[in-house]
């Protein structure tokens, strides 16, 4: 088995501990009865919720899975938009909400379902020709909530991707009164940060910052990787290293293979999307394109197989991304980072 493999399944069971802790537990989720109005800044839009939401949508897997792992799939009224397959920590719960849109949900799926709170990962489910405008929802009295992920303009200067997931599992951990259970969270997911961080500490003074290239998707022969914006520099940083391609102002920009060469880069970072089903999205896949290339095959990282392979929905800022961190973390020091 390949050094790559074995990380993995050691570390699924960090999931475990990052996240996938609670989803299946029904208790604790009773929320707070007080009566007191609870404000919330979401994106620049400030909604006051007299009561708790009982029939909540999320538009996208990332906000379901947030959802289920703070225990809430019982004030779920539905779910759409997966894109691969739910963890089995989730399973149970994820069973019994309901499929609104096995895709991008429309307006009209959305209002059937008669949510009272929607929630998603990312602005752009709230168009228009989707699922509405955060504001056409305003005026049918739903208050709807986007990741502070998503909101960069609306958030104070130099804070982290992480920290911004954070305070969206506090933030709705308001809205549902579940604060105890988001606080934990929270706070599990900054130990986990803060023991990535700490290895990097580790690096001799003086070493080089070894650069990375995380090859997220091969459509029609040409790669896609992780560009500045996206959440992988910001994991790079925290493991003592940088994103190869962090100049680049884009999420998931498309590259030529000869660009990827010519940055050289010392580990390459596997998405695996195999069961999203495209062409190319497969980790085997990306490994077998890479070493048929004939300039890339070459590198370092790819005669030396110093390539990770990680679930690529983690790539993305989620409940999961700390495992995808974890990875990176052990994974690099298991091919020879120093620490």
């Amino acid at each position: 088995m390949r050094r790559p493999a074995r990380l993995g399944i050691a570390l699924t069971l960090a999931l475990a501990t990052a996240g996938c802790s609670a989803a299946a537990d029904h208790r604790n989720q009773a929320h707070t009865t007080s009566g007191t109005p609870v404000s919330v800044t979401n994106c620049g839009r400030p909604t006051v919720f007299t009561r708790p939401p009982e029939r909540a949508v999320a538009l996208d897997q990332t906000s379901t899975e947030t959802l289920l792992e703070l225990g809430l799939h019982g004030r779920m009224a539905g779910t759409a938009n997966l894109k691969t397959k739910i963890p089995a920590a989730y399973a149970a719960a994820y069973a019994e909400v309901p499929v609104i849109a096995p895709k991008i949900a429309t307006g009209e799926q959305l209002r059937a379902a008669a949510p009272d709170f929607v929630v998603a990962a990312s602005a752009d489910l709230f168009t228009a020709d989707r699922a509405g405008t955060r504001g056409e929802l305003a005026a049918l009295k739903v208050p709807t909530f986007v990741s502070a992920v998503d909101c960069p303009r609306e958030n104070p200067a130099g804070t982290t991707p992480f920290e911004l997931l954070f305070s969206d599992y506090e933030n709705l951990g308001r809205i549902f009164g579940v604060e105890e259970r988001a606080h934990a969270l929270a706070t599990r997911q900054r130990s986990a940060v803060a023991k990535a961080g700490a290895d990097a500490a580790k690096v001799p003074r003086g070493a080089r910052q070894p650069t990375v290239v995380y090859l997220y998707s091969v459509f029609n022969g040409m790669p896609y990787v992780a560009g500045g914006t996206g959440l992988p520099s910001e994991m790079s940083r925290i493991v003592g290293a940088r994103n190869a391609f962090d100049d680049i102002d884009e999420d998931w920009p498309e590259v030529s293979w000869e660009e990827v060469a010519r940055r050289d880069p010392d580990f390459i970072v596997v998405g695996d999307l195999s069961e999203r089903g495209r062409p190319g999205d497969s980790a085997a896949e990306k490994r077998a394109a890479m070493t048929r290339h004939p300039v890339i095959s070459r590198l370092a990282a790819v005669a030396g197989d110093r390539i990770l392979e990680v679930p690529g929905i983690e790539l993305d800022p989620s409940v999961r991304s700390v495992h995808a961190l974890g990875l990176l973390s052990e994974g690099m020091k298991g091919l020879g980072h120093a620490r």
